[in-house]
């Protein structure tokens, strides 16, 4: 009996011992990965230099806060941060040891205007007479989107190239709610037809087609306008391509949207060559992490300071975290910053689909508190539509890229309903009532007159009051905003001519114009929010790779998924949502 207790206290003892060995370990790391960024500036290049540009990556708007440590300990696939990717394209267009950018996008998994602005950055480095060559053993459509821009394009000779127009698939649930008996109980504003119709249609709507179409046209637009100026086709001729399609590699040579096919051996040599390199040389890349240290990120002796608040994520009401917008971390930050006297300018990153109205507002809220003290100018990611837009639309300034989605002016609320499904195998559900609406909302009844009216009411003040945050914010009227609304949504572009942004751009426009309107020349660009660097969260981020995701949810709703979201994340999942009304997935 002693030799168990001996053994078992042993075997405790020594794993608590490892655990503390871990703990200390990670902090090792983490402070000798906070000393190897803290040296910037130290880095030098050789002559003749390329920049490596391999986006067969996962692209984040903001690389996660333990990132070095996860590549570190070889935990986590390397995940790369668009912010990171545009410095490293900038430095690498001044730096004149740098001649050329190899690059690579086969599968880039870049939303289209994370991926347009990286392509600008590469029309910018081209503009200082430096080239770009780009391969691909595959290009996906956006991948060759990007790639468009380069010099001189090769192909595996055994690969293959999407180019094939845009197209958006929506799934519609209806049949399979009254076959299964689970179904979304749907509220809404009586002119939002197309908000929910997934879920009381079996077919999509004409209105919904239209809007759609709308919004794919004129992003293929500029796809289509971007591709035939940097390959010196006709717009009319890459329509044709695209309808007849590209089935083996020499169709693309035939079309003259590649230059060559070649294996990698093959191409590099093709680099040796532009750069007058002999056969045996060495071809000297720099990674972008490298390049980018070899600028100093942050100068102790300036004081003035820019704040970029990256807002990425579903908006859903608790505390937040990288991943969601909620009111607990954001509006402290916000908060924190109105009253920090060396923050001069505040950039709001939004790349956000919407979610929870209340959170909206309390956003909104807390920008407008914000404005008081210091300029506000909000840069629109991928998607920056419904709640997205509502927290965005009292801003002194909006970016948007010609790409983004955003709009989406409307309001709706969804509420799982079960009943069918147990009426179907023998579960009832009773309930005693002290008034006669004391039960509410449940998701094992059907929804009740009086609840379902008090519901409409509801969501007819979210939408009214967000519609006044478009009207005050962007001075329109209230008819032109009813008009705008309704659920719709727009592309950058066609958000720009109606008057929902101010102009098109990336960060690094809204950067420039915050220095401007602050009149600070020299000044520090910080990242917020501040997550709390505890053990806790350097482990919830060594995962396995969080940038594909699970084929079982492509299946479901997105109401769907905001509920198990919201269960993950323990927050709380308001009805009243201002939300895209369907998930639009761009192919």
């Amino acid at each position: 009996m002693n030799f168990t207790k001996s053994f078992f206290a042993s075997v405790l003892g020594s794993l608590t011992a490892f655990g503390l060995l871990f703990v200390i370990l990670l902090l090792i790391i983490s402070a000798t990965a906070s000393i190897f960024n803290a040296s910037s500036g130290s880095v030098t290049l050789s002559d003749n230099s390329i920049l490596n540009l391999d986006l067969n990556l996962p692209i984040v708007e903001r690389p996660p806060v333990f990132d070095e440590i996860q590549n570190i300990l070889g935990l986590e696939d390397q995940v790369i941060g668009l912010p990171n990717i545009l410095s490293a394209i900038d430095i690498a267009s001044e730096n004149p040891k740098i001649k050329g950018i190899s690059l690579r996008s086969d599968f880039i998994s870049s939303g289209w205007a994370q991926t347009n602005s990286i392509r600008r950055a590469l029309k910018d480095f081209k503009s200082k007479g430096k080239f770009i060559y780009a391969y691909g053993d595959v290009f996906t459509q956006k991948g060759y989107f990007l790639a468009s821009v380069a010099d001189s394009i090769f192909l595996n000779p055994a690969g293959n190239m999407e180019f094939k127009g845009l197209a958006s698939e929506i799934l519609y649930y209806k049949d399979f709610q009254d076959k299964y008996g689970f179904k979304m109980e749907v509220v809404r504003h009586g002119k939002y037809k197309s908000a929910v119709e997934p879920f009381l249609e079996n077919e999509m709507s004409n209105e919904n087609k239209y809007q759609i179409s709308s919004l794919l046209n004129d992003i293929w637009s500029t796809l289509r306008e971007e591709i035939s100026a940097s390959r010196g086709l006709l717009p009319e001729t890459l329509d044709e391509i695209a309808t007849n399609k590209i089935s083996i590699p020499q169709d693309a040579i035939s079309s003259r949207l590649i230059d060559g096919l070649a294996y990698e051996d093959a191409f590099i040599e093709k680099i040796k060559t532009r750069l007058e390199l002999d056969k045996d040389d060495k071809l000297k890349k720099v990674s972008v992490d490298r390049i980018n240290r070899t600028n100093k990120s942050y100068d102790a002796s300036i004081k003035d300071r820019i704040a970029i608040v990256f807002a990425k994520g579903t908006i859903l009401y608790g505390e937040g975290s990288e991943s969601i917008i909620a009111q607990g971390v954001f509006v402290e930050t916000i908060e924190e910053l109105a009253n920090d006297d060396w923050i001069k300018a505040v950039i709001l990153r939004i790349d956000s689909p919407g979610g929870s109205a209340l959170t909206s507002e309390l956003l909104w809220r807390a920008i407008e508190k914000l404005k008081e003290s210091k300029p506000v100018i909000v840069s629109m990611g991928n998607t920056a539509a419904s709640g997205g837009y509502y927290i965005a639309a009292g801003a002194d300034h909006i970016f948007a890229d010609p790409l983004t989605i955003t709009g989406s002016i409307g309001v709706f609320a969804t509420l799982p309903n079960a009943k069918g499904f147990l009426d179907d195998i023998g579960i009832q559900s009773e309930s005693v009532e002290t008034h006669p609406n004391a039960i509410g909302y449940s998701p094992y009844q059907n929804l009740s007159e009086s609840y379902e009216k008090q519901m409409k009411r509801g969501i007819e003040s979210v939408y009214d009051t967000f519609k006044q945050r478009v009207i005050d914010g962007r001075n329109l009227s209230s008819k032109e905003v009813e008009r705008l609304s309704q659920g719709r949504v727009w592309s950058g572009k066609q958000a720009l001519d109606i008057g929902l942004i101010d102009g098109l751009g990336g960060l690094k426009d809204a950067i420039k114009l915050a220095a401007e309107i602050s009149e600070i020349d020299n000044y520090n660009v910080i990242e917020y929010p501040k997550f709390e660097e505890n053990l806790e969260n350097m482990l919830s981020g060594i995962t396995p790779s969080i940038h594909n995701k699970n084929r079982l949810e492509n299946l479901l709703p997105e109401q769907i998924l905001l509920i198990l979201k919201g269960t993950q994340a323990n927050v709380s999942l308001p009805y009243i949502q201002t939300l895209l009304p369907f998930e639009l997935i761009i192919n």
